[in-house]
């Protein structure tokens, strides 16, 4: 991605959250334009493909409610700035799995949608997986997770099928 200059001409918050905070955003585009845009300000994820030693990819499952539905995910969480996104990987492993790695591949990173967020995903297989706790950590209060492994051919049968839908999932096993 190559940055475009342009000049920020008004900035107005008009929700602060949790997770991420909405801003109207007048700006000069580079063609001179004035143009204003809804934003919602994240502050990035850290995405985990974990590999067993025998191949199996680690998928968790659970309900997302904005899409009314229950999905099948590779582990992932937001960044806790200035946490780094290779320790934010880290850390969602062992919540959502129980694992530790002991060798991190970055596998690149993507923006899921850049026309009107700033979150940008970043993406680490994991292996030489150790279990680390019988059980994950206990989840967030949002999150009811169970985890199981599957086979990546498995895995990539059921993203062919449309029966694994989530977009990180997708993104990155094709990077794998």
């Amino acid at each position: 991605m190559e940055p475009t200059p342009l000049e920020i001409l008004r900035v107005e918050e008009v929700f602060g959250g949790r997770v991420f905070r909405v801003a109207i955003e007048t700006f000069r585009s580079a063609g001179g334009r004035t143009l204003t845009q809804e934003i919602v300000h994240h502050p990035g994820a850290a995405v985990v493909v974990p590999r067993l030693d025998d191949g199996r990819i680690l998928l968790v499952r659970q309900y997302r409610h904005a899409a009314r539905g229950t999905f099948w995910e590779v582990p992932a969480g937001r960044l806790e700035p200035p946490e780094p996104p290779e320790a934010c990987a880290a850390r969602e492993l062992r919540e959502e799995t129980g694992y530790r790695a002991g060798r991190w591949t970055p596998l690149g990173g993507f923006y899921p949608a850049p026309g009107y967020t700033s979150e940008s995903m970043h993406l680490y297989l994991a292996e030489g997986l150790v279990r680390e706790d019988e059980k994950p950590c206990p989840p967030d209060e949002d999150e009811e997770i169970e985890v199981s492994a599957f086979s990546l051919e498995e895995v990539r049968r059921r993203i062919r099928s449309g029966e694994l839908q989530d977009g990180k999932t997708i993104i990155a096993i094709s990077r794998i």
